[in-house]
C-alpha cells in the first residue's frame, strides 16, 4: 500500500510539473508541509483530498468527506438576472474545493484511512480567515454558472470563452469552476492561481470593460494607499503574481476597487461596504493630487451617502426605484480618463456614462455634458424643489434650457440674444455655449480659481455653485454678492446700465438680487431670462405680474415689488 501510495504522490506531483508542485505548498498539510496547518503525523500530502482506493465516487478518486451543506447563499446581481444568468448551487470541482474552504467538515476527515487524520495544535475545520469562504458565498465571485458564447453574445463585457488563455479552463459542461481561477496543485502564481494576475491579467482573461485598457484606473503608475494595499495583502499570499507588495494601481488593476473573495460588498464584489468608500480611499489628495473627500464634506454636496447601496447599472436611469446619487452614476471607472472636451461636448471624465438627451431620449454613451445632468434634474419625478420660487415654475432643466424657449442661459445651443449682452467678459461672445458646470462647480477647483478638482461634487455655497449668488433681497451688492453672475458678465458694464437702464438702480439702490428678476436656466414664454421671485414679486394694481419687451434694452412691467406698484411701468 505505500508503494501505491508512493506511485500516486508522484502522479499527482507531475501533473504539476509545469510550475510548482503541491509538496511544500500551503496545501500540503502534511506533517512536513508548507502550510501553517499540519497533520500531527501524516506524511502524504495526496492523501487530503485523493486515494486510489476506496475513493468516496466523486472524481478525480476524491478522498475528502464532502460537505453537507446544499443551501450556500450564492452570489447574485440584477445585471446578473438581466442577463438570465443564473448561478446554481456549487457543483463540480467547486463542490470539492468547498468540502474545505467552507469550514464545516473536519480538514483530516477522508473517506479511505481508518482513522480521520488528526491536525496539530487542535485544529479541526478551516480556520476563520480568508482561506474560509463560509457558506455565504454571496460576497464571492460566482462559480457553476454556465459560460458559453451564448453568454459572451448577451454580454459585451465578457469574451468569448473561445478566447480563454489555455490555463484559464469552464469545465465539460463549459462551467466555470473555482478551478477556472485556482490550481490546487500549482501555486507558483501565489493563492494557487492559473496565471500571474499582476495588472488584472486573469481578471481580463474573462471580462473585456469598454475602454478599460487606456483608463488611468489601469495604467497609473501612482501609488496606491497603504489602507488599499494592506487589505488585498490581507486577501492574497505574498508571492500572488506580485499582487500583495504592488504598489502602483497599474499593478493592483481591478483589484483598488474589487476583490472575488470576501468582498465587502455583496454588490460588484467591492473592497469596501461603503460604495463611496472604494473611491475615497484614493480619491482623498493623498493617493491624488485632488481631495474630493473633502469636497463632499461641504455644506452644498451632491449626497453621496444618503443612499449608498440603491445604484445598478441595469436600473431606469431617469426613475430608478430609489432615487440616489453615487460616484458610478457619474463616472464609470473602467472608462473615465482625462481627455478634455469643449462645451457642451462631454470631457473624458464622463466617458461611457448614460445620459438623457435634449430632446428627453436614453443615450448611452452621453455626448454632451448636459445630458447628464438631465438624467436626474430633468424628467425625473423626484427632482426636488426649487431653489427660487418663480413666477413660472418649471424644475424640469430640460424644458428650461430648451432651445425653442424665448430665452435661455446658452447650454443646449448658442443663445438668441445676439445684440443685447454688451456686458460679457471675454472669451465669452454670444455665439458661445457653457457647461452647467460652469455655474455648479466646485468653489475651490481650478475654474474658480482654487487648486482643488473640478466638477459638481460639493460647495460652500447653495446649490453647489462654483462662487456666490445671493438668492435674496436687501443685501448690500459687492463684487463678492454675485461673484457667479459676475464671472461671466462684467460688473462695471451691468452697473453702468449699458444694457437694462436701472440695473444699477435695481441691484445696488434698491438691493434686489439678479435672480429677484431672472431666471438663470431659461424661460419659455420670456425674454431676457426674466422669471420674477414669487417672495418678492406679486400682481401689482392691475392684478398681473408681466414683462413686456418693446425693443433693444427697453420693456414694460406691471407688478408689485416690494409693494411698490408698477403699473405699465416702461424704461
Amino acid at each position: 500500500m505505500k508503494i501505491l501510495l508512493s506511485i500516486f504522490s508522484a502522479a499527482l506531483v507531475l501533473i504539476s510539473a509545469r510550475g510548482e508542485s503541491i509538496v511544500g505548498s500551503k496545501h500540503d498539510l502534511s506533517v512536513n508541509g508548507g502550510s501553517s496547518i499540519k497533520a500531527v503525523s501524516a506524511r502524504n500530502p495526496c492523501a487530503f483530498c485523493h486515494t486510489p482506493h476506496h475513493a468516496n465516487g466523486e472524481l478525480p478518486l476524491w478522498n475528502h468527506a464532502m460537505s453537507s451543506v446544499s443551501n450556500y447563499v450564492v452570489y447574485g446581481s440584477a445585471r446578473l438576472t438581466n442577463l438570465n444568468v443564473v448561478v446554481p448551487q456549487p457543483n463540480g470541482s467547486s463542490r470539492l474545493c468547498l468540502s474545505c474552504h467552507d469550514g464545516t467538515v473536519a480538514l483530516g476527515n477522508i473517506t479511505s484511512g481508518a482513522a480521520q487524520i488528526t491536525m496539530q495544535g487542535g485544529v479541526t475545520t478551516m480556520p476563520a480567515g480568508v482561506n474560509n469562504v463560509g457558506t455565504d458565498l454571496s460576497n464571492d465571485h460566482p462559480v457553476s454558472f454556465v459560460y458559453d458564447a451564448s453568454l459572451a453574445s448577451r454580454d459585451p463585457e465578457v469574451k468569448n470563452p473561445s478566447q480563454l488563455p489555455a490555463s484559464v479552463k469552464l469545465d465539460g459542461l463549459s462551467r466555470m469552476q473555482c478551478t477556472s481561477c485556482h490550481n490546487p496543485h500549482d501555486n507558483q502564481f501565489g493563492n494557487f492561481m492559473v496565471m500571474n494576475n499582476t495588472a488584472s491579467a486573469l481578471c481580463l482573461a474573462c471580462h473585456q470593460p469598454p475602454l478599460w485598457s487606456t483608463s488611468p484606473h489601469a495604467v497609473s503608475q501612482k501609488l496606491a494607499p497603504a489602507t488599499l494595499t494592506t487589505k488585498i495583502a490581507r486577501q492574497t499570499s505574498s508571492k500572488a503574481g506580485g499582487v500583495a507588495r504592488a504598489a502602483s494601481m497599474e499593478a493592483l488593476g481591478c483589484a483598488t476597487c474589487h476583490t472575488s473573495h470576501q468582498a465587502g460588498s455583496t454588490r460588484h464584489l467591492m473592497q469596501f461596504a461603503a460604495a463611496e468608500k472604494n473611491c475615497m480611499v484614493c480619491h482623498n489628495g493623498v493617493a491624488s493630487k485632488k481631495n474630493l473627500v473633502a469636497d463632499f464634506q461641504k455644506p452644498s454636496v451632491h449626497p453621496i451617502t444618503l443612499n449608498r447601496d440603491a445604484h445598478s447599472p441595469v436600473e431606469d436611469p431617469i426613475n430608478p426605484k430609489t432615487r440616489h446619487v453615487a460616484c458610478a452614476d457619474c463616472h464609470n471607472a473602467h472608462a473615465a480618463n482625462a481627455d478634455p472636451a469643449k462645451a457642451p461636448n462631454a470631457s473624458g471624465a464622463l466617458a461611457n456614462v448614460t445620459g438623457v438627451t435634449s430632446a428627453g431620449g436614453v443615450i448611452k454613451p452621453l455626448l454632451k455634458e448636459y445630458e447628464l445632468c438631465f438624467r436626474c434634474h430633468a424628467d425625473s419625478i423626484a427632482r426636488g424643489p426649487a431653489t427660487v420660487p418663480r413666477q413660472f415654475l418649471d424644475t424640469n432643466t430640460r424644458r428650461q434650457f430648451s432651445a425653442g424657449n424665448q430665452s435661455f442661459h446658452p447650454v443646449v445651443a448658442p443663445g438668441k440674444n445676439l445684440t443685447g449682452v454688451s456686458s460679457l467678459v471675454s472669451p465669452w461672445t454670444v455665439n458661445s455655449q457653457m457647461y452647467c458646470t460652469d455655474c455648479h462647480n466646485n468653489d475651490s477647483g481650478s475654474k474658480a480659481g482654487g487648486g482643488g478638482a473640478n466638477g459638481p461634487h460639493g460647495s460652500i455655497y447653495s446649490p453647489i455653485l462654483e462662487r456666490n449668488l445671493n438668492l435674496t433681497d436687501h443685501q448690500p451688492e459687492s463684487p463678492a454678492s454675485y461673484s457667479l453672475c459676475y464671472k461671466c458678465h462684467d460688473r462695471n458694464k451691468v452697473l453702468s446700465n449699458q444694457s437694462f437702464p436701472l440695473h444699477k438702480s435695481h441691484v445696488v439702490n434698491d438691493q434686489a438680487a439678479c435672480t429677484t428678476c431672472h431666471d438663470s436656466h431659461g424661460v419659455a414664454n420670456a425674454p431676457h431670462l426674466i422669471n420674477f421671485n414669487a417672495t418678492y414679486v406679486t400682481p401689482g394694481s392691475l392684478g398681473t405680474i408681466s414683462y413686456q419687451a418693446t425693443g433693444n434694452f427697453k420693456g414694460v412691467c406691471t407688478l408689485s415689488c416690494h409693494g411698490v406698484d408698477h403699473k405699465n411701468a416702461s424704461y
